[in-house]
């Protein structure tokens, strides 16, 4: 359970990729959140940090892929994306 985790623990990052930015024109904003965070916390810990409006919150957990390090094959770790759609005239500044 996370009782102890302020926002800044929560949203890792904002993810600026391809796919992502064409998305922006919808208000959804792709972040990289802690494993153990749900929708509500998520909800709150961007509206607090980025003072904007959210709509929805929808997650999904992306499975490690197989990587080599030197000889020895491993996996990374899995990661939690949050797709945050905003309210009507919200917007994060990028820049």
């Amino acid at each position: 359970m996370m009782t102890n985790k302020n926002s800044y623990d929560i949203i890792k990052t904002l993810l600026r990729t391809e796919k992502s930015t064409q998305i922006e024109p919808q208000r959804k904003y792709l972040f990289l959140v802690d494993k153990e965070a749900n929708k509500i916390q998520i909800r709150s810990a961007v509206e607090e940090i980025y003072k904007v409006k959210v709509l929805s919150v929808n997650t999904r957990i992306s499975p490690g892929k197989l990587r080599r390090v030197r000889r020895e094959p491993g996996y990374e770790a899995n990661k939690k994306k949050a797709i945050v759609t905003l309210k009507e005239g919200s917007k994060i500044d990028i820049t």
